[in-house]
């Protein structure tokens, strides 16, 4: 599935958010296989960060200048936040820009294989705990939903995926859907 998934997101073009009111930023989606079945890692940020307290995401924060490219802010900040051996990931591609709702961010979400099993450290004033997903999961028609939740105050009916309790939702669910779009499309094509 690696190579299919790198092959597809390479076809795809990418569309960018220019803005430069936004703050930008990167996330990693780390994907893994794992008792033969891949998975995707989230992180559930703390209460003491200081923008979305207690939200599950994907490893990744602000651009940095000596950064130089948004990948590389996705690779330090995974590093800096789960420990991730940035020397072990393997670029598969990347997805749509995504504009926070609630927040003046602007996220570039890069496709990664990392390897298992994962030797990880948090940092803890950042991130609460680690979530393993498998991808299976995250593709039964029965794990996305919706919820309602405060963005600036204001309760919104927003798409969201629901994982043993845990809710994702925001730019991380629609990064999210995006991605399971893609992974939908080649499991189409590979059973034709």
């Amino acid at each position: 599935m690696k190579q299919r998934l790198k092959e597809a997101l390479s076809r795809r073009e990418k569309v960018y958010v220019n803005d430069s009111s936004r703050i930008p930023s990167a996330v990693l989606i780390p994907i893994y296989l794992k008792n033969d079945e891949y998975h995707i890692l989230f992180t559930q940020r703390t209460e003491k960060v200081r923008d979305h307290k207690g939200q599950i995401s994907f490893p990744g924060g602000v651009y940095e200048d000596q950064d130089g490219t948004m990948f590389n802010t996705a690779l330090r900040e995974s590093n800096e936040e789960i420990g991730l051996d940035t020397g072990t990931v393997e670029l598969l591609g990347e997805l749509d820009d995504i504009a926070t709702m609630g927040t003046n961010y602007i996220i570039s979400p890069f496709v990664a294989a990392i390897p298992w099993p994962l030797s990880l450290k948090l940092f803890p004033t950042e991130v609460k705990e680690i979530i393993e997903v498998p991808l299976p999961a995250l593709l039964d028609k029965d794990c996305l939903g919706q919820t309602k939740q405060y963005i600036n105050d204001e309760l919104v009916t927003t798409d969201s995926y629901i994982y043993q309790g845990k809710v994702i939702w925001g730019a991380t669910a629609r990064i999210l859907k995006q991605f399971l779009g893609i992974i939908s499309q080649i499991t189409e094509d590979r059973n034709k």
